[in-house]
């Protein structure tokens, strides 16, 4: 007799650290779009693992490639080559149309790796004098959870009791070119910044705002870094969330999707001289670039590609945002999205978002709540038509469900 429920999350709360508060559900299986529990419970999955499994649960062909590199070589640290890195470089730089790659693990360290990078190309190519590297950063940003990262988060929850923390950080409100313009100065090496802030509840930014802000950069010698670790590989209906302005940042960082949820693996991207200025042994990782880590990435972007997923994401996300904008509830404040990387935000007075995630749980939807008041949603990028209008049914009833 297997262990039950209660005996999963009696364990978790007695061993694990309590970092995190995840719904009430143990998940034991998962294909596409869906997800099972212990219990046997089907679950459309519309987190996608913060848009990890972008490619669908266990999807078959990048499974069966990482099986097979599995059996052959996993890890030769960076000290030696394998036959996998110089494959994905070509593959990843014809796919986003970069020059330079450097592969890492975690979103967080591609992040921290292009604060270095930039940092670097600051005081020796840009000509900054040493020490007083400036990076602009937005107010409500998320970039993960290091150190380096926290310390220009404006989250007092992810800060507190944490400190000291490093200078060289200005902090600006997010879709605002004009305090971009104004925090600029001759120190200033670059503007890291999500296309979407998803962590702060899918904030989407006035049209025309990266048009203006790639004029800026451009104009000041800034190196434009765009971490697309969330939007990035098709979650907004393009390959790159940038497409949909048509800017190129100098500095792209992608993650996440990047493994299909196989595996952590991560990349710095550039179109510029940035990565050039790092030399042996002045950054590294031992598991950055394994040959594991390659052959996996490079199956989950060819299936993105060849199977059509960046375009049904346009297409599902068009189909989804439209369903969530026609339910009429004095609950929602806001619907807002774009392909399927989505959000529905409530109005205060209708209580947090987390019992809403509860009451979805109920009828078979996992979504995730942030910020107190947004619930939001990011399912596989691989959802049909039916699949859309099945979630869209149970949303309608959720939202104008009666919770007093």
């Amino acid at each position: 007799m297997g262990s039950s429920v209660i005996d999963f999350l009696a364990t978790e709360r007695r061993l694990g650290t309590h970092n995190y508060e995840p719904i009430g559900v143990v998940l034991s299986r998962g294909e596409g779009v869906w997800v099972w529990d212990t219990e046997g419970n089907r679950y459309l999955d519309c987190l996608s693992a913060y848009s990890a499994v972008s490619q669908g649960h266990c999807h078959p062909k990048i499974l069966a490639a990482m099986v097979e590199q599995a059996h052959r070589l996993t890890l030769t640290s960076r000290a030696f080559h394998n036959d996998q890195l110089a494959p994905f470089y070509e593959e990843i730089a014809a796919l986003t149309g970069s020059h330079k790659v450097l592969p890492m693990n975690s979103g967080a360290e591609a992040v921290e790796s292009a604060i270095k990078s930039v940092r670097k190309w600051g005081y020796e190519v840009k000509g900054v004098p040493d020490g007083q590297a400036e990076i602009i950063v937005c107010a409500d940003n998320f970039h993960g959870r290091t150190l380096g990262v926290v310390g220009f988060s404006t989250d007092p929850e992810t800060r507190k009791h944490f400190g000291p923390f490093a200078a060289g950080f200005k902090i600006i409100p997010f879709g605002d070119a004009a305090a971009l313009e104004a925090a600029i100065t001759p120190n200033t090496v670059a503007f890291l910044v999500e296309p979407i802030q998803g962590e702060a509840g899918v904030i989407i930014p006035p049209a025309g705002y990266f048009t203006k802000v790639r004029e800026l950069c451009t104009a000041n010698n800034v190196m434009l870094v765009l971490d697309e670790i969330q939007t990035g590989l098709g979650r907004t209906g393009k390959l790159l969330a940038e497409h949909h302005e048509g800017v190129e940042a100098d500095v792209t960082l992608l993650g996440k999707a990047l493994s299909g949820g196989f595996y952590p693996v991560s990349a710095v991207l550039s179109n510029n001289e940035v990565l050039g200025t790092l030399k042996p042994g002045q950054h590294g990782s031992t598991f950055g670039g394994n040959p594991l880590a390659c052959a996996v990435a490079r199956a989950a972007m060819r299936v993105l590609v060849e199977e059509g997923m960046i375009e049904n994401a346009a297409r599902q996300g068009a189909r989804f945002l439209e369903g969530l904008k026609d339910i009429r509830a004095n609950t929602i404040r806001d619907v807002r999205g774009r392909g399927l990387m989505l959000a529905v935000e409530l109005h205060p007075e209708a209580g947090r978002a987390r019992r809403y995630c509860e009451a979805l749980q109920a009828k078979g939807i996992l979504a995730k709540d942030t910020h107190e008041h947004t619930i939001r949603i990011a399912p596989p990028l691989v959802i049909t038509s039916d699949q859309v209008d099945w979630a869209l049914e149970r949303f309608a009833t959720t939202l104008t469900q009666d919770f007093s």
